[in-house]
């Protein structure tokens, strides 16, 4: 069970687009995804920890709630909105192909310093972007990585927007 969690993730870093097919098929692979968001966010919370201690302990809370609502919004955008012909899934499934692909996260633990957590913060981003863009892709059995790409931003543009209105409703309080 751990060589399988340890070879999806190693493979989920790699942007092995297979590794995406089989954990979306793979109902008891919830909970492993949701480890690897844990170990990503903790990983990016050590890696601030210099900045103050609140990042380790708020940032694997949020990240699973961003995790949920993130992976609801590209269902919501690839699945109802843009689908392609063969795109029939439900929300679970790309919850946990989302989950995988926040696995290259795990190298912002490296961050000791303000020049390393910029440098790991930053290549981290877009390298999980890339493995979101190939786990939208294959999840949603989009045949355009493009494709694949115009939800992602969508997603990412809705989401920022609901945070932006949430804190403008919340900055009174």
């Amino acid at each position: 069970m751990i060589s399988l969690f340890l070879s999806r993730v190693y493979r989920s870093i790699k942007i092995d687009p297979d590794v995406f097919d089989e954990v979306q098929k793979d109902k008891s692979a919830t909970l492993p995804a949701a480890i690897v968001v844990l170990i990503s966010s903790s990983a990016a919370g050590f890696g601030a920890s210099h900045l103050g201690m609140m990042n380790f302990f708020f940032a694997p809370i949020l990240s699973l709630l961003s995790w949920f609502i993130w992976s609801y919004i590209v269902y919501f955008v690839g699945v109802k909105l843009f689908p392609d012909a063969k795109t029939k899934i439900n929300q679970v499934n790309v919850l946990r192909a989302i989950g995988f692909s926040s696995a290259p996260g795990i190298i912002r633990a490296l961050s000791f310093n303000q020049d390393l957590m910029t440098v790991t913060f930053i290549g981290s981003a877009f390298w999980m972007l890339a493995c979101m863009v190939v786990a939208v892709r294959q999840t949603l059995n989009f045949k355009s990585l493009w494709k694949a790409f115009g939800v992602v931003v969508i997603a990412w543009l809705i989401q920022a927007f609901g945070l932006i209105v949430i804190l403008t409703l919340t900055r009174n309080f």
